[in-house]
């Protein structure tokens, strides 16, 4: 979906684990550069390449991309992306987030502590069938290689510029990015939506709900025009508002 001049929402479903999952990873692109945000479950190369090929910005023109942060649906194909481009492309992501992308780290939310806690309250036969997944993931983690990190406040000089804003509570150094050309925030998990409203983190997947909420707040001085939410997708009315909600 077209959002602004140098700007689509991929929309990229797949049936996983027997439900069918649409996330919106953002493409930004001028006459420089082709960047993605963020990358997918693991397997999923060849939807990429359809949605960016429908999009007519082709995988092979990318150039970068940038990760919000390291859950296995966001750097999933990562590796596959970088491979299948061609040419060397350049990965950028919060510095705190580096070691678990690159693999030196164990995922924070598939420690025995996070599992234990994501699963408390389930069904027994739920549980059983969830720990079974983490397991499965566990013996095969994506990795990928970072190539360099960008902090809180930093603006991009790509694509007219993207200004790199710390939305900690997903996951400690969860980031979401500021277009500033096209007013466009790409959110990561920071927030969801549904039916073109946004909400707010999903709580079974958020390390630190209070904290995710409360980082909402550093959005308030910026000018947003469009919201891609990762999972949700596109919401262009009542933004200030509602983020200002959210934040409490």
């Amino acid at each position: 979906m077209r959002v602004a001049d140098g700007v689509e929402m991929l929309e990229v479903t797949q049936d996983i684990m027997g439900r069918t999952s649409t996330i919106c990873p953002a493409l930004l692109w001028d006459s420089q550069d082709v960047i993605l945000v963020d990358a997918g479950f693991p397997g999923q190369l060849a939807l990429f390449q359809q949605a960016m090929a429908k999009a007519g910005v082709p995988l092979q023109k990318l150039t970068k991309v940038l990760i919000t942060h390291q859950d296995i649906d966001h750097i999933g194909s990562l590796a596959d992306i970088v491979a299948a481009a061609g040419h060397p492309v350049e990965v950028l992501c919060s510095e705190g987030e580096k070691p678990y992308i690159q693999g030196e780290k164990t995922p924070i939310k598939m420690t025995p502590e996070a599992i234990e806690k994501f699963t408390a309250g389930m069904p027994p036969e739920v549980r059983e069938e969830r720990m079974k997944s983490v397991k499965a993931r566990l013996a095969n983690l994506p990795k990928a290689r970072v190539d360099r990190t960008f902090k809180h406040g930093d603006e991009l000089p790509l694509c007219g510029g993207i200004v790199v804003i710390d939305t900690p509570g997903h996951t400690p150094w969860h980031v979401s990015l500021y277009h500033t050309p096209s007013r466009t925030l790409i959110s990561g998990d920071a927030l969801t939506a549904a039916e073109g409203v946004l909400n707010p983190p999903s709580p079974g997947a958020t390390l630190d709900v209070p904290l995710a909420l409360k980082s909402l707040k550093t959005l308030a001085p910026f000018d947003i025009a469009n919201v891609i939410a990762y999972h949700g997708g596109l919401v262009r009315t009542n933004i200030r508002q509602r983020i200002s909600e959210l934040a409490g």
